[in-house]
């Protein structure tokens, strides 16, 4: 009997039954999910991870809830694969509709930030090990010996840790495995970091501090949704305050988030979470290799993992049992996204605990005016800690009016600023000076025809960068060598520096100080992270006299020697029209002066100034923080200004100026006519040319109630459709005004 090949064919390649469909969310910008059938045989819930066809590709997606839509399974392309990892909790799930829903965003692009490690979907691959079976070698050397000492407790080791154990090279282990003294066996993946033990070294707290973490304790023993705000100067313990929290957490079995502005550079929290707990949290940041993300990702989802500190994007990690979230120095701008998915992580930590029903922790020592007014009106609890741990105290802090004081020609610093550096080194002390902006100088001109040099592509002069030879976009990224002729004139020799960079810092100070050891911290400094690790390390042990550095220095490090602060232009985050600009200053500002005197070393702070009136000058010289949040609390509310209003930001970007501002004009025309709703604008942004894209700047602004959300949904079905290339970005509650 013959069979038709055609007939074969069909039976090798016949489609699987299918017998229901499910809705998928993929990691693109659709609306919502899409529906796919599911095989026979095939089990997934909502939360499924799973593979899924879309066009030719594979990709990843999401099981999510709604149930069948009631269309014929057999018109559906079937789901393809279901990846064999815990699914994506109801409580994510609802996250991630949430932060869709509020930050107006397709909620295929939010699950995106949930599933950034494809490769740990799948159980990590066991692990080779060795087991001793017993006997001894006939040729027994010291070496062996060791080995069989250390394998004798009846525990399996890898190879290469036995190895390690034992003190001796892996040949000595393999040559005892080949006269079948170890057996191999295969063990679990090892986990990334070990547990942390809650009593490994309990903190001895005192007066305000143990009052604070028993007030914080006593939320995390509620077990149930609340938000804290620790309020507390600058070496005030808050760190061991909340590491209290975590304590009892992980002794309640629930896993914690440490949310850090920068965790990349944070490598003394994490040796001092160790010390405390007797192990390291796991990390989670943009820089954190491939593989190790791989093993975070997939021991948080299956609770391996208890503490994770991470950048913002760690909020989105799907935990088995998340217990608390910490959000320390809760007011840096860098919890702010400002691609893609624009959110503020700060607040959908807020979010995320409300959903799980725990409590959330937020940390600083210069609050957010937005998180004074909650504490204020009662939505957060406020715990004040007013005095620095133990004996230190707080700098004296002294304004520099540089309208009486001025540097000499050609220089930054002023004479009393040289004066103090000066005495602090003679003393073999540290010294800090303090100026936010990154390279030698942030502009360069010829003197005979007035050229600048401008980026081609951005609407921002070029960055002098005098150790690279460069000049630079602080935008883009655009960098060209820096010529010795003005490209215009083509004059020689007569291109000048206007106004100082850390490096033209730098400059001066070495001529001032030729002796003293000098370090210049930037985020743009050779080596990156690992080298700024290494000068903060270095720091930290009295290996530099002078740092010079930019807002780097103010995220919350420790150097025990540093007893002067010299911030070069304290009046440089003044010159905006962003509304948070003397919020922002103060921030920073108060942050900085807070590195001096940590260890309870007589301190100083001086802030050069043209504007020693300022209400920001005055409230940080004299410490008195409740008077300036009042009067910026006072200004923002007569305003009708976050957190008594709300913002939105609309950018409208295009590669001629043309289409953007008649895109921008569209929009605007079709915003609906709401009471207590305003849109401003379209105006050409600050930053008005971004990487070749001309940018024109919506702005809409409603009261505290209203729904802004709603009212953007209108405007933006109504608007003219994006075309040719045309692009939309909407950010709500905008951090950035440029």
């Amino acid at each position: 009997m013959s069979t038709d090949s055609s007939d074969l064919f069909g039976a090798l390649f016949e489609a699987p039954p299918l017998n229901r469909t499910v809705p998928v969310l993929v990691p693109m910008p659709a609306p919502k999910p899409y529906s796919y059938s599911v095989p026979e045989g095939m089990a997934v819930e909502p939360g499924s991870v799973v593979q899924v066809p879309l066009g030719p590709r594979q990709v990843i997606g999401v099981v999510w809830d709604g149930g069948e839509d009631g269309v014929d399974p057999k018109k559906l392309r079937p789901i393809s694969h279901v990846f064999d990892c815990p699914p994506l909790s109801r409580e994510m799930r609802d996250f991630i509709d949430w932060v869709a829903a509020y930050t107006l965003s397709p909620p295929g692009l939010v699950a995106r930030m949930a599933l950034r490690a494809p490769n740990a979907f799948e159980p990590e691959p066991m692990v080779e090990g060795l087991k001793f079976v017993g006997g001894e070698p006939e040729r027994l050397t010291p070496a062996r010996a060791r080995v069989l000492e250390t394998a004798s407790d009846g525990l399996s080791w890898t190879r290469s840790g036995l190895a390690h154990a034992a003190g001796v090279s892996t040949s000595v282990v393999d040559g005892l495995i080949t006269l079948g003294i170890f057996e191999t066996i295969f063990l679990p993946p090892p986990p990334v970091v070990a547990m942390p033990d809650p009593e490994f070294a309990a903190a001895r707290l005192e007066g305000p501090q143990k009052e604070a973490a028993a007030e914080i304790v006593s939320d995390v023993r509620k077990g149930e949704f609340s938000v804290s705000l620790i309020d507390g100067v600058t070496g005030s313990g808050k760190t061991e305050v909340y590491f209290e929290a975590i304590a009892e957490t992980l002794k309640r079995g629930r896993q914690v988030l440490i949310l850090l502005p920068e965790i990349a550079l944070t490598a003394s929290f994490m040796e001092r979470f160790q010390d405390r707990f007797g192990a390291k949290p796991a990390e989670w940041h943009s820089d954190l290799a491939p593989r190790m993300r791989e093993k975070v990702w997939r021991q948080a989802v299956t609770g391996e993992v208890r503490v994770v500190a991470g950048a913002r994007s760690a909020l989105f990690l799907p935990f088995e049992d998340l217990g608390l979230i910490i959000v320390d120095e809760e007011h840096d701008p860098a919890y702010k996204q400002e691609d893609r998915v624009f959110y503020n992580a700060r607040d959908m930590a807020v979010v995320r605990g409300r959903i799980g029903d725990f409590p959330v922790v937020l940390v600083s020592a210069t609050p957010s005016v937005e998180s004074q007014v909650n504490g204020q009106n009662g939505r957060y609890s406020t715990v004040h800690l007013p005095t620095r741990f133990g004996d230190a105290a707080l700098p004296d802090l002294h304004l520099i009016d540089m309208r009486r004081h001025a540097p000499e020609r050609g220089g930054f610093l002023s004479p009393v600023l040289i004066r103090a550096i000066g005495k602090t080194v003679e003393k073999r002390e540290q010294a800090l000076l303090f100026l936010n902006r990154r390279g030698y100088a942030p502009l360069t001109l010829c003197r005979v025809c007035g050229h600048r040099f401008q980026c081609p592509q951005c609407s921002s002069w070029l960055v002098e960068h005098r150790f690279r030879k460069q000049l630079q976009c602080h935008q883009c990224g655009h960098a060209e060598r820096t010529p010795e002729a003005c490209p215009e004139c083509g004059t020689l020799d007569h291109l000048v520096a206007c106004g100082p960079g850390v490096e033209r810092i730098a400059e001066e100070v070495e001529r001032h100080f030729p002796e003293a050891r000098t370090i210049v911290l930037s985020s743009d400094i050779m080596g990156g992270v690992k080298r700024l690790r290494l000068e903060l390390d270095a720091i930290a042990k009295g290996e530099a006299d002078i740092v010079i550095g930019t807002q780097l220095v103010a995220k919350g490090h420790n150097f025990p020697l540093m007893t002067l602060v010299g911030i070069i232009d304290a009046d440089l985050g003044l010159a905006n029209g962003d509304p948070r600009a003397a919020e922002r200053t103060f921030q920073l500002l108060s942050q900085v002066t807070g590195r001096a005197g940590r260890t309870g070393l007589k301190s100083h702070g001086l802030l050069q100034t043209y504007q020693p009136q300022h209400p920001v000058m005055q409230a940080i010289v004299s410490g008195d923080s409740d008077a300036f949040y009042e009067r910026e609390i006072t200004e923002r509310e007569r305003a009708a200004l976050p957190p008594f209003g709300r913002l939105a930001s609309i950018i409208v970007s295009a590669e001629t100026r043309h289409d953007a501002e008649n895109h921008a004009r569209g929009m605007r025309n079709a915003a609906p006519q709401v009471s207590g709703i305003s849109v401003l604008g379209p105006a050409e942004a600050p930053l008005a040319l971004v990487r070749g894209r001309h940018r024109f700047r919506l702005l809409v602004h409603g009261r505290r109630n209203s729904d802004m959300q709603g009212f953007l949904r209108a405007m933006l079905s109504q608007s003219p459709k994006e075309r040719g290339s045309v692009q939309v970005q909407l950010d709500i509650d905008p951090q950035s005004f440029l």
